[in-house]
């Protein structure tokens, strides 16, 4: 057994992930973590135990991650209950908009920020409920939605076999759309919502 000492630098830091998926809220601390050994105790003086080591990054030395450890109690109280963690699926692939992209301005549109769709799954819930490319969607159930990494996060266990409202603004016309997420299948193949970039 080894063990580190360092100083917790940030907290609700957001980190990317290879597949583009953002782990947000997670601590960011100087204490060293060597390669293969994630999943050991970020520990306060005390011995409190206030996280789950999780990651480096390569290039900037002694900078590590950390996930919460009221996050990691939710998520593995989830598996030993479901065996799985349950996500909405959507089935669609969007882009980050915001009020200066260059849609924004060539249609004349009143909106701040949202999530433009830029690819729509062939028989996936979006499909189904009459979403199309280009759609900004704005808002889900009267909450705003500015960000793919929002919207994946609003799409939780409870959304998902129950109808939600979209606001939608198709061309520069604002509409309500109804549908209904799904569960996200290891066997999809793609994530529940991609990210553009």
């Amino acid at each position: 057994m080894s063990i580190t000492s360092g100083v917790v630098s940030a907290l609700e830091r957001g980190l990317r992930t290879d597949s583009g998926r953002l782990i947000d809220g997670v601590i960011q601390t100087d204490a060293a973590l060597n390669p293969g050994n994630s999943g050991g105790p970020l520990v306060t003086a005390s011995g409190e135990v206030v996280g789950v080591n999780t990651a480096i990054i390569y290039p900037a030395q002694g900078i590590c991650f950390a996930i919460p450890s009221n996050a990691a109690r939710l998520v593995a109280e989830k598996l030993i209950k479901d065996g799985r963690i349950r996500r909405g699926y959507l089935g669609m692939s969007g882009q980050d908009i915001t009020r200066e992209s260059q849609v924004i301005k060539t249609l004349g549109i009143e909106c701040e920020k949202g999530v433009m769709i830029v690819g729509v799954d062939k028989d996936g819930p979006a499909d189904k409920a009459g979403l199309t490319r280009y759609d900004i969607i704005t808002a889900l159930d009267d909450g705003p939605v500015e960000t793919v990494d929002h919207l994946h996060r609003i799409l939780t266990e409870n959304r998902i076999d129950t109808k939600v409202r979209l606001t939608v603004i198709r061309m520069s016309e604002r509409l309500t759309v109804e549908i209904v997420p799904v569960e996200l299948k290891a066997d999809t193949g793609s994530e529940h919502l991609t990210i553009e970039r």
